[in-house]
């Protein structure tokens, strides 16, 4: 197997703490370098992975010969940029979400994608979860019945750091852009279906979104969501279907908000209370996963699951949110 040698662009504390470590415990996977003016911030890497080359330029890095790949966890504003000249230099592109500000500007980066045969995609990582797949699962072949409703929550409260990117509007902020990605994207990833019309109620601070409660007519059933940066945190996905529902209890951050776990509730034939499976993945790292399956895409093994059409679709959804705002 082919070790696919990877740098990242910037040392946030996200890269820190989930991202760099997920490269360096993938199979396949190397953590070779890091891009950093800062040597207080290249330590926390250095502790995990002690012979990492650091760079004081971003394009050092990416003139660096041996990356062949590239993690983005730049500010939302800085990630097309930053992705195009990655592929410039010749390297694959793994970038943070949401890649973009808008779904225009996928187009671009496409376009530079097919030309220069380089995988390029966004850090989308639930699908590669075996909760969602087994979700997807459930739901394709009718387990709930007619689907009726999908309904998402995704909060947190960062009031307290007025800093965070997340806070700031020149940097991409707001709740929509940081975690719309997942409440939207999720019911798409399962249901294979794209809104038709959206609904949007949006509570904003600073000219960044910290409320949004956002419904949506799917050709087949009705999408309910609230994405917050000011609420106590909560995760929860529901497929609720006539004949039953499934139910996700750490959909999104497993392993930190909490186990994964999927509940399957089914209707009992001739009445009665509805049975209840539960389904548990303990220890699964789902950053793991998507750098592993990051590099048997490099390698040419498989295909990569999570396309930029696909998350393109996740980014017109969220256009569609603050157009009916």
């Amino acid at each position: 197997m082919k070790t696919v040698n990877w740098g990242i662009l910037g040392a946030a504390n996200f890269a820190k703490q989930h991202m760099g470590p997920a490269i360096h415990a993938a199979k396949g996977a190397r953590l070779a370098a890091l891009a950093t003016s800062s040597p207080e911030k290249a330590h926390g890497f250095q502790e995990f992975c002690p012979d990492i080359k650091i760079h004081d330029s971003y394009e050092m890095l990416l003139a660096d010969p041996e990356v062949d790949a590239v993690y983005i966890p730049l500010p939302n504003h800085l990630h097309v940029e930053w992705s195009q000249k990655t592929m410039r230099a010749g390297k694959h592109v793994l970038c943070e979400k949401p890649m973009t500000m808008g779904a225009s500007e996928f187009d671009n980066l496409i376009a530079m994608r097919d030309e220069t045969g380089l995988i390029c995609a966004e850090a989308y990582m639930i699908p590669h979860h075996p909760q969602w797949q087994r979700a997807k699962e459930l739901y394709e072949a009718g387990s709930i019945g007619d689907l009726v409703l999908v309904d998402v929550v995704f909060s947190y409260d960062n009031s307290a750091d007025q800093h965070n990117i997340r806070n700031r509007p020149e940097t991409g902020g707001g709740s929509l852009p940081d975690i719309g990605v997942y409440t939207f994207g999720s019911g798409r990833f399962v249901t294979g279906e794209e809104p038709e019309a959206v609904q949007a109620r949006i509570k904003r601070e600073n000219n960044v979104d910290v409320f949004a409660h956002v419904t949506a007519d799917f050709p087949s059933f009705r999408y309910s969501s609230v994405t917050s940066m000011r609420m106590h945190p909560r995760q929860e996905v529901t497929f609720h279907g006539r004949d039953g529902l499934v139910r996700l209890t750490a959909p999104f951050n497993a392993g930190v908000f909490g186990e994964a776990q999927l509940e399957l509730h089914k209707n009992v034939h001739g009445g009665g209370a509805p049975s209840v499976t539960i389904e548990r993945w303990p220890g699964v790292n789902q950053y793991v996963l998507q750098v592993e399956a990051f590099g048997r895409a490099v390698r040419g093994d498989a295909e990569y699951p999570v396309t930029l059409e696909f998350v393109k679709g996740t980014q017109a959804m969220i256009d569609m949110a603050f157009e009916a705002e």
